[in-house]
């Protein structure tokens, strides 16, 4: 049996669509059906019925998934010990983020790791929490940098850093409209023109999350503008046409410049974590790799922090 039409079957049937088969796996739907075509011939059995939707697993469909499963978990093995045996690491390895962490964490370790394993092609695409968890199971991505907690049963979820959302306004004196005040109740925070990232993303889920954990109607937020992205916001509130909420990571240069301040809500502080996920199937050596470079990296930065 051919290697490459077996994992054009195994993609098949976690999908349930040839044409999203193709496009996970960068061929053409002919080409998609032309190769299972000719592994049912080869095994003289059908391995899926056709519907004008999706696909369904036979029965002989079924047993070679299984068998399938431990193929491709061997290769990996396999990959993985003779570049462990010869000390260097090759491959590509496409990782999806979060906007917010895709612009203001990663960045930070890219380079350094690059440096370190100079063999491996990174590349870093940057989509929403709920996107990110669609392209891990489409197979575009192999790993993901999200800031959702939601619990994704098909998928391992490992939390990397923790992170604070915080309330930001302009500092300019005829652009803030809470003045010089540092803290604000809830029910004045509802009364105020507010911008926010859109519905998908994880810091919408996180400040939706944490006002339903304080007994408090997200919905009743006075959001005058949403807008997909951070840099977008904070020059929004820049010029005074309102507050938002956002990682306090993403402000660290205004924070200093002085364009942004923070202020806090009465009786309710934002904390959260950000994740590393990924399919749980056998991770190639590179992401495997990057995964441990990652979780090791931000916990000696946080060791760091801790000490000084």
């Amino acid at each position: 049996m051919n290697i490459e039409h077996l994992k054009v079957f195994y993609t098949a049937a976690k999908t349930k669509n040839f044409s999203e088969t193709a496009r996970a796996l960068h061929l053409s739907q002919p080409t998609v059906s032309s190769q299972i075509r000719q592994l049912e011939e080869h095994l003289n059995t059908k391995l899926f019925h056709r519907t004008t939707k999706k696909i369904e697993l036979t029965t002989s469909g079924k047993m070679l998934f299984q068998y399938t499963d431990q193929i491709l978990s061997l290769i990996y093995e396999a990959e993985k010990d003779i570049n462990l045996l010869s000390n260097t690491i090759h491959g590509d390895l496409t990782i999806g983020a979060s906007l917010t962490i895709g612009e203001y964490i990663l960045p930070s370790i890219l380079g350094k790791f690059k440096r370190k394993h100079p063999h491996i092609n990174l590349i870093m695409k940057t989509f929403n929490s709920e996107q990110i968890i669609s392209n891990l199971h489409h197979g575009e991505i192999e790993v993901g940098f999200i800031e959702s907690t939601l619990f994704y049963p098909h998928l391992e979820q490992q939390a990397f850093l923790e992170d604070e959302l915080v309330i930001i306004t302009s500092t300019h004196p005829s652009h803030s409209i809470i003045g010089d005040r540092t803290h604000i109740t809830h029910e004045e925070l509802f009364q105020l023109p507010i911008i926010l990232r859109e519905q998908g993303s994880g810091t919408r889920q996180v400040i939706e999350e944490n006002f339903q954990k304080h007994h408090l109607d997200p919905n009743k937020l006075n959001v005058m503008l949403e807008l997909p992205n951070t840099e977008a916001i904070k020059s929004t509130v820049e010029s005074g046409m309102g507050i938002s909420i956002i990682s306090k990571s993403s402000i660290k240069k205004e924070l200093q410049i002085g364009s942004l301040r923070t202020v806090a809500i009465e009786g309710i502080q934002m904390k959260r974590y950000f994740y590393t996920v990924h399919n749980k199937q056998q991770l190639t050596p590179a992401a495997e790799l990057f995964l441990t470079f990652t979780h090791e990296h931000f916990q000696y930065e946080q060791l760091s922090l801790r000490i000084s």
